[in-house]
């Protein structure tokens, strides 16, 4: 099960957040700084401050001895730097992690609250492995197809890797998780019936979680006047107040996070928009029980008999975890 506490990146960034905030609040330069402990490069406090490298716990200790840091803050702070570069430890909770799913596991660990949009595909923390392995072979080859020399990896590691990071969900002290599913994901495009039938059963196992809400964003729903982002992003709120809420924008091939306050606080007021526009959780629920029927009958053979028409299948909400039905 992984960590219930924020991983070695978010600890990073939270140490560099407050050894800038001392430093500012010391009157302090990174220049001046720099000479007055005596380091070779400036480039390693700008990389320390911005959450871009593993801290060395001695060094901070002189850097919040230089800022005149309090015995509490001291503690605290030592404790995150060792922390931040737990990078091995951390990840010994995952029974298999690829590079590609890392950046996202990172990001959330030690989350309070999920929210997500994606206008084309279901967020990878809601896939199944036959879901994930058509998006994933799909992404290979695209990156086959332009040269690039990382294309080709195991897929099946990285379908177990995005497995891994959805026992999230199921932890007793999981995340608030709230996802805006659009129907385009789950329509012909998204793959054979059987892989969209699966997806559906999944969405309605966890759509029945405490922790889980789904609406669905209809094709024929009129949006209005409505802001509608061009592409998909989660927004993460985090367990530890004093981290900050990040926004991660994700594009075909390439992510970006911020964690700019006004560009991240338009991203929540569009995602409260998104949620008035979609379906309510129970008529998601409902949505994703019949759409689940449907494909059943469509997929179940024919049990007529001398040319009698057959029954339909009877229709019921799947009872328990996925994998004991």
């Amino acid at each position: 099960m992984p960590p219930a506490v924020p991983s070695p990146i978010l600890r990073r960034r939270r140490l560099g957040t407050e050894l800038r905030r001392l430093r500012e609040a010391a009157g302090l330069t990174g220049d001046q700084v720099i000479d007055r402990i005596g380091w070779a490069s400036a480039s390693k406090l700008s990389r320390l401050e911005n959450g871009r490298s593993r801290p060395d716990p001695d060094d901070v200790a002189v850097l919040l001895e230089l800022y005149g840091a309090d015995q509490d803050q001291r503690a605290e702070l030592i404790t995150i730097a060792h922390e931040a570069g737990d990078v091995r430890g951390w990840r010994k909770s995952y029974p298999v992690m690829t590079q590609q799913q890392l950046g996202w596991a990172e990001i959330e660990a030690g989350c309070a609250e999920i929210r997500e949009y994606n206008p084309v595909l279901v967020p990878g923390l809601l896939q199944t492995a036959g879901y994930a392995r058509l998006r994933i072979v799909s992404a290979d080859l695209a990156a086959a197809t332009a040269g690039d020399p990382e294309a080709g990896e195991d897929p099946e590691t990285e379908v177990r890797a995005r497995l891994a990071r959805q026992s999230l969900l199921d932890r007793s002290d999981g995340p608030r998780y709230t996802a805006v599913l659009e129907e385009a994901a789950l329509g012909e495009r998204a793959g054979p019936a059987e892989v969209r039938r699966e997806q559906l059963a999944k969405l309605c196992e966890l759509a029945m979680l405490p922790n889980v809400t789904l609406h669905l964003l209809q094709r024929t729903t009129v949006i209005g006047e409505f802001y509608l982002p061009p592409t998909a992003f989660s927004l993460y709120r985090f367990a530890d107040p004093q981290d900050p809420e990040t926004l991660a924008i994700e594009g075909g091939f390439i992510d970006v996070m911020s964690h700019e306050a006004n560009t991240v606080n338009r991203y929540k007021v569009a995602f409260e928009w998104l949620c008035s526009a979609a379906l309510s959780a129970s008529d998601t629920l409902s949505w994703l029980f019949e759409a689940t029927g449907r494909l059943t009958d469509t997929a179940a053979p024919s049990t007529a008999a001398h040319g009698a028409a057959a029954a339909p299948a009877q229709r019921r909400r799947p009872t328990g975890r996925l994998t004991e039905r």
